[in-house]
């Protein structure tokens, strides 16, 4: 019986170890994303030193001098991030009650607090990255786009251009061995 028992519990262990490997990581495939525009409408909602001040602008690929540009409302350059620092950039979606819903929902009538469920969903580009000019590590800027598509060709474009590697919907450079 105590044969039968020890048995069952190595043949447990052994069926369970199997299952324990380490996996590789998996890397999402890229679908077909139309080529980014070279220029763009986005508002900088923040994170770069010294640019407090949400704004509604441009931004460009540089692709002569190797950078990505913020162009303000006066279409004058406010700053610029070399495809070199880049690190890290990623998609962010927030859903939030839209003005409408907020609205309708002040109404004093029976039922209009269900317009809280009036929603939309915001695109954001989220990019780290090393600032040159004042030897500041892991700077984070985020840019408000307006569709979906137009944000899956930034990140893809920008991707290349800044040679970063995929991983899920994040790109980020390999750090050097050694």
């Amino acid at each position: 019986m105590k044969k039968l028992i020890l048995s069952i519990g190595i043949a447990l262990l052994l069926g369970t170890a199997s299952f324990a490997q380490p996996r590789p990581v998996e890397t999402a495939k890229s679908v077909n994303v139309p080529a980014a525009p070279p220029s763009f409408e986005a508002k900088y909602e923040g994170g770069m030193f010294g640019f407090s001040k949400k704004e509604v602008g441009t931004l460009k690929f540089d692709d002569e001098n190797g950078r990505l540009v913020f162009f303000g409302q006066d279409q004058k350059e406010k700053f610029q991030i070399p495809y070199r620092s880049v690190n890290i950039i990623y998609p962010q979606s927030k859903s939030v009650t839209s003005t409408t819903g907020n609205v309708v929902k002040m109404v004093p009538l029976p039922g209009a607090s269900l317009a809280g469920f009036l929603k939309e969903k915001r695109q954001y580009l989220i990019v780290h990255f090393d600032d040159p000019d004042i030897e500041a590590a892991e700077g984070v800027v985020g840019f408000k786009i307006d569709s979906k598509e137009l944000l899956d060709s930034v990140l893809v474009g920008l991707a290349g251009k800044a040679k970063l590697t995929q991983r899920g919907e994040a790109y980020y450079r390999k750090r050097p061995k050694g």
